[in-house]
């Protein structure tokens, strides 16, 4: 890619609202949002849904774009559960029922549903008690939602639920109720992304499109024209979200260039695209989502365009290359994402992907060939051989997802680590460019060794991150060093390890207990060969622990009332009254945790644990 792709001014533009709504942006509801209506106990709202029905249990879930709420005027939208009643997409409705916060747990590096919405501009849930239909679709959406219907329908009939899950998920993104562990595997062996519709569908629609033309044999103008049409039906049908309309804006863009005779049109789709959706939409910048989707298609146009494959090489082996090259460099931009999201880093997937990826694209052509075969009473002639394909597919991600080493667990990067990272990658991508690679090789180097040297430098001695779930109190403990310690044994081991993860350590030096009672049997299943410290046990207050240069104080039982003011409980009577509190001492500075992990203070610094959130205390 030429360097002069760099200086395009959208590009800047693009950074600059990114870094803005990153640093200054937070997703809240509008003076006419939905929100706003939350004090009143009964509503009756009208909204158009937005979304396909998610299939729960209970309930069948979608996204509603609200119009009105009780006759007066609303905006926004709402997270709605619908029990005995199946929503259409773009169907107007009627919904009564009562107003609700999303369920909400903020702890530190563990899934919060309520913020996962809030990304997503929804701030709302409503489950309806009483629904109707105010106004239905116009003929085009029915028709689109019923293709995708009837394409669903037939490969469930047509195969067994693992596969047609499968099948669901590589041509349309919609892998139903699907098996734990076969998830698990798709996760384990990288090939995750396949059961998602993302921008590589879209593209290889147009792709297919295009050939098709080419061999009836079409005029250019007309196969762009038909392709963009037939890539924009898909986009509908496989639902509309944000990869596939970034993903289709690319390509309109990209034909739009070639017709031109321009062949920038990929990188100027990508921009444009997701400066429009910041522009409409800003919480997107906070989604897992839009950033992995963003990042991996700049990845692999800058990869490509600077590493040529050899045209000497036999096409087959070119056409693996190309796939090598796209999956490394996917893996790679996206290495500190998984690793901060998930924990876990698929080893496998660079390997896996260079099967599956092709054979992906087989399944989705396959699929889809089968399904039309079918509408002609003809389905006999594929079903075997589609059969065959995902029975491969399935039986190849599984044997990937075995390996002992096919999913490491990782810890958090921190902020410097990840700016580190990037810079060094931003080099190695453009290594093949070496007048640019000149250029850019010392502020890249500077970026690499200064940004985690600088994040040391004023990083805090000591946090303490005060956890609470439900009236359940825990603490995470990180001192400069390294060190860390778990306080606590009342919440779930998952979710104190999930946060010890965030924090950047995989194993805490100690698990810091409050009273004598037994450790539960998975903090050793997680925490193998820990020290666990139990007061009143083989340790009493006044014993001291050195880890390195952090000491660990165990002292009697600290409490607070509510005006702040701190009393002592002093004494042992073997009942369930004893407790425990404990001191870190770190390079002079002294910090402290009382009260089950209530409260922590340091000199004049104090945080009082509140119910459902992480408070953190910084010294």
């Amino acid at each position: 890619m030429h360097p002069d792709m760099y200086k395009r001014p959208l590009l800047w533009c693009l950074a600059a609202l990114i870094v803005g709504l990153t640093f200054f942006y937070r997703p809240a509801p509008s003076g006419q949002d939905v929100f706003h209506f939350l004090p009143q106990k009964e509503v009756t709202l009208t909204g158009r849904v937005e979304s396909f029905a998610v299939r729960k249990k209970k309930s069948q879930n979608v996204i509603i774009k609200v119009f009105s709420v009780n006759g007066q005027k609303a905006t926004g939208q709402i997270y709605a559960r619908l029990p005995d009643f199946t929503p259409q997409w773009k169907d107007v409705l009627e919904i009564s029922g009562r107003l609700q916060q999303p369920y909400g747990v903020d702890l530190l590096g563990n899934f919060d549903w309520r913020n996962y919405l809030a990304d997503k501009g929804i701030f709302t849930e409503i489950k309806g008690s009483s629904v109707s239909v105010a106004r239905p679709a116009a003929w085009p959406w029915r028709v689109i939602r019923a293709l995708r219907a009837d394409i669903l329908r037939v490969l469930n009939e047509a195969f067994p639920p693992d596969l047609a899950s499968i099948a669901g998920g590589v041509l349309l993104g919609e892998r139903g109720e699907q098996d734990p562990a076969l998830y698990s595997a798709f996760q384990d062996s990288g090939a995750i992304h396949l059961l998602v519709a993302s921008g590589g569908n879209v593209g290889f629609v147009t792709l297919l499109t295009l050939a098709v033309c080419s061999w009836i044999g079409l005029s250019r103008k007309k196969m762009l024209l038909l392709a963009l049409g037939v890539a924009g039906a898909y986009t509908l049908i496989a639902g509309a979200d944000a990869p596939l309309v970034r993903a289709y804006f690319m390509a309109v863009c990209a034909c739009t260039g070639y017709l031109l005779g321009r062949n920038s049109g990929v990188f100027q789709g990508l921009l444009v695209s997701c400066f429009l959706i910041l522009l409409f939409q800003p919480a997107s910048v906070f989604e897992t989502g839009f950033q992995m989707s963003f990042l991996a298609t700049l990845a692999i146009i800058i990869c490509l365009n600077n590493y040529k494959v050899p045209g000497k090489w036999p096409k087959a082996l070119r056409f693996f290359a190309q796939i090598f090259l796209a999956t490394l460099s996917t893996q790679l931009v996206l290495l500190p994402e998984f690793t901060n999201v998930f924990y876990k880093v698929s080893v496998t997937g660079l390997i896996s992907n260079m099967l599956l990826v092709p054979l992906a694209s087989v399944l989705m052509g396959l699929s889809f060939a089968y399904y039309v075969c079918n509408l002609l009473h003809l389905g006999w002639i594929l079903h075997t051989v589609t059969y065959g394909a995902l029975w491969l597919f399935k039986t190849l991600v599984v044997y990937f997802a075995s390996f002992k080493m096919s999913a490491l667990q990782m810890a958090a990067w921190s902020a410097g680590t990840i700016t580190a990272y990037y810079a060094g990658l931003f080099l190695m991508f453009n290594l093949p460019l070496k007048n640019f690679a000149r250029k850019i090789a010392l502020p890249c180097l500077v970026v690499l060794f200064g940004a985690p040297l600088a994040e040391y430098f004023f990083a805090p001695d000591i946090q303490i991150y005060l956890l609470n779930e439900w009236n359940k109190s825990g603490a995470v403990i990180r001192t400069k060093n390294g060190g860390a310690f778990l306080a606590g044994s009342d919440l779930d081991p998952e979710k104190l390890q999930a946060t010890l993860l965030k924090t950047g350590v995989k194993q805490p030096s100690a698990v810091l207990l409050f009273t004598d009672e037994p450790v539960p049997p998975e903090f050793f299943t997680r925490f193998p060969k820990t020290l666990v410290i139990r007061p009143f046990a083989d340790n009493w207050p006044g014993d001291n622990f050195a880890f390195g240069p952090v000491t660990v104080q165990l002292n009697w039982g600290e409490h607070e009332t509510r005006e702040g003011r701190r009393w002592i409980s002093e004494g042992y009577s073997g009942t369930d009254k004893d407790d425990a509190s404990y001191c870190f001492i770190y390079k002079g500075k002294k910090a402290c945790l009382g009260a089950f992990a209530r409260f922590a203070y340091s000199g004049e610094k104090h945080a009082t644990a509140q119910r459902n959130k992480t408070i953190a205390l910084k010294i």
